[in-house]
């Protein structure tokens, strides 16, 4: 968030933002996954496929009270038709972009760069690979904007509160500092997880396609991966989940490596008063829960 921190627990959502005059304003809504309230929905890769659209909703919602009052200069002058349209052209070119730059991209640069768009696993190697060059670029180049360096501590003190609290520590600054800022969990994680299972199952998806129909065109590799974005995601959600589980089998744990090296950009050192924001959104979140719930059933229900 700007200037602020969102925290999911079981039953709600809070978000904490740091204001101009250096208090803290906080939000919470509760909130129940259609996972849990439908039986159908939460079948493995479905399950993920619908967090991924849930979790989308309630970051933008956040992501708008954290600008109110992050920037409260800017929302006095909102005018809510046109600030409506702009959100909304906002969030479209966004994904407009995302799918430009890690979907259509990687495929045309593979197709008119090398000759072996019959040979499936080698095609997929090779976008995925433009796909994660395309995806380290990114990050490193928005680390070194300033607001973006404000963001990443926040993202780091996030990391610390959750890492303390899952450890069954009392919640004092104290206590939270020590804690790393890597989380085997984070959203980070997750991405870099789909864009290696992207690789493996476009491959599969492709050699299918070719064996009965021969060599694909770009259009139709189009047409074939942009659709199947929500089930690589998924898969790769139902992928972080099993590692996660098992982090101290070091035949599985090894896979949340790369994950936890790409934090090393995403996320930053945070000041006292950054942890403190996020403290107060994690103790918002569980409201009155908070004396009952453990460290322990929070972890479990994170990687059930």
């Amino acid at each position: 968030m700007i200037e602020g921190v969102m925290m999911r627990v079981p039953g709600a959502y809070a978000t904490a933002v740091r204001t101009p005059d250096k208090t803290i304003v906080t939000e919470r809504h509760p909130f129940i996954s259609a996972t849990r309230q439908y039986r159908w929905l939460g079948l493995p890769v479905l399950r993920g496929i619908v967090s991924l659209f849930e979790s989308m909703s309630i970051g933008m919602k956040t992501l708008q009270f954290s600008a109110d009052h992050a920037m409260p200069e800017a929302g006095k002058k909102k005018r809510p038709v046109l600030d409506k349209m702009y959100d909304m052209l906002t969030i479209l070119f966004s994904f407009a972009l995302a799918l430009g730059l890690f979907a259509v991209l990687p495929l045309w640069l593979t197709t008119k760069i090398f000759n072996i768009e019959k040979t499936a696993l080698l095609f997929n190697v090779s976008a995925g690979l433009f796909r994660i060059l395309f995806f380290l670029l990114y990050l490193f180049l928005i680390s070194m904007m300033k607001d973006v360096k404000r963001l990443f501590e926040y993202h780091g003190a996030e990391h610390k509160t959750v890492f303390a609290f899952e450890n069954g520590k009392e919640m004092t600054l104290e206590n939270i500092r020590p804690y790393s800022t890597f989380h085997p969990r984070c959203g980070t994680s997750f991405l870099f997880v789909t864009l290696i299972n992207a690789i493996i199952m476009y491959a599969l998806i492709d050699s299918v396609i070719i064996f009965f129909t021969g060599p694909m065109t770009l259009t139709v590799r189009l047409f074939v991966h942009l659709p199947m974005i929500p089930l690589v995601m998924g898969v790769g959600y139902e992928v972080l989940k099993f590692t996660s589980k098992h982090m101290s089998n070091p035949k599985i744990g090894w896979m949340t490596k790369p994950g936890l090296w790409l934090q090393r950009i995403t996320t930053s050192r945070p000041d006292d008063d950054q942890i403190e924001c996020a403290l107060t959104a994690l103790k918002t979140a569980f409201d009155k829960d908070w004396d009952t719930y453990t460290g322990k059933q929070y972890v479990a229900e994170a990687v059930e």
